[in-house]
């Protein structure tokens, strides 16, 4: 054999970390929190085995658990008290995270993000004002441009309690340039905006909808999220949020959409962010528990796919297993 053509030379134990191409380190990782308006003491969530919702007076020791690993950042997920048919828990002075981000922000130096959506908060659960008879007829959801005003509020109330990045994640037309322009006009011209810019109607988020109480109560979410076999129409909704004023660029989910992570790294010099979703998480779970798989081994290596694909940033339920795992990078 011609000796030009020995790949293998470069896979030995001694080399292979030396030219290793792709590499994941906790920094990489946002890990999400569930802080729960309804209860007092710490409830499992069963279809995501070691994760749980917390009261709010305990998302600061929830969040110590999460730096102990090494990962800086979370995104905080809330679930609050009452629900009505506007969401208007979401952007209230004392709502359940408004709360729990004031109480993180002056006890710890964790990197906090906030999901900026009314799902969680409305009594029908979908991610913005319905047209009156949604009920009745499924082709009716949202009321695009009404909902706006109302991601507006709720980015503005996150920023003003602490925040130090807001996440639409309603997928509604025009909802970066909305929420850019209230952080602008009440001060907070600096903080970033993580847009999930390509966020799918996807199979995959049954078990979050289980532990954050936002499942729709009639319908479904296609007429604004996207459909799964458009990747052409991602780009466009992405440089969207980019000519919008977006930071970081979010696809959701990640596994079954890494083309689409690798076409945005390719077409747009942004950070980009993918979110490794529920049930992605949840189906390796179920497998581990079988015994079919081997559940570290098969978390970093998907997660090494999301990183490998063009993923700056992962937001993962596997963060605070996983970073616990590999080589910190504090100190640097």
């Amino acid at each position: 054999m011609d000796p030009v053509r020995r790949p293998r030379r470069l896979r030995t134990d001694g080399v292979r970390p030396l030219v290793r191409e792709t590499t994941l380190s906790p920094s990489d990782l946002i890990a999400p929190v569930f802080v729960d308006a309804t209860t007092d003491e710490r409830v499992p969530i069963d279809s995501m085995p070691g994760h749980e919702r917390v009261p709010v007076e305990e998302a600061v020791a929830r969040v110590g658990e999460v730096r102990e690993t090494g990962v800086e950042a979370i995104v905080l997920f809330g679930i609050p008290e009452s629900k009505d048919a506007r969401g208007s828990r979401a952007w209230a002075e004392d709502g359940v995270v408004q709360r729990a981000v004031r109480a993180i922000a002056e006890e710890t130096d964790a990197y906090v993000i906030t999901d900026v959506c009314l799902c969680e908060y409305t009594d029908h659960g979908h991610c913005g004002i319905v047209e009156e008879s949604a009920r009745e007829d499924p082709t009716l959801t949202v009321r695009n441009d009404e909902t706006l005003d109302l991601l507006s509020r709720i980015a503005v109330s996150h920023a003003e309690a602490g925040a130090d990045m807001v996440a639409p994640s309603s997928m509604t037309d025009g909802m970066v340039g909305a929420v850019r322009e209230g952080l602008d006009g009440a001060g907070f011209a600096d903080l970033p905006i993580m847009s999930y810019a390509a966020k799918f109607e996807s199979a995959f988020y049954g078990p979050f909808r289980d532990a954050a109480d936002g499942a729709p109560a009639f319908g479904d979410r296609r007429h604004y999220q996207m459909d799964p076999a458009n990747a052409r129409e991602a780009m466009r909704e992405v440089r969207l949020d980019v000519e919008q004023g977006a930071d970081v660029l979010m696809v959701k989910p990640a596994l079954p959409y890494l083309d689409v992570v690798s076409a945005i790294r390719r077409e747009f010099d942004h950070p980009v962010a993918a979110y490794n979703v529920s049930g992605e998480y949840a189906m390796l779970q179920a497998a581990a528990e079988r015994g079919w798989l081997d559940l570290d081994e098969v978390a970093r290596e998907s997660l090494l796919s999301i990183k490998r694909a063009g993923a700056d940033l992962i937001l993962t339920y596997f963060a605070e297993r996983i970073a616990e795992q590999l080589p910190t990078d504090r100190g640097r």
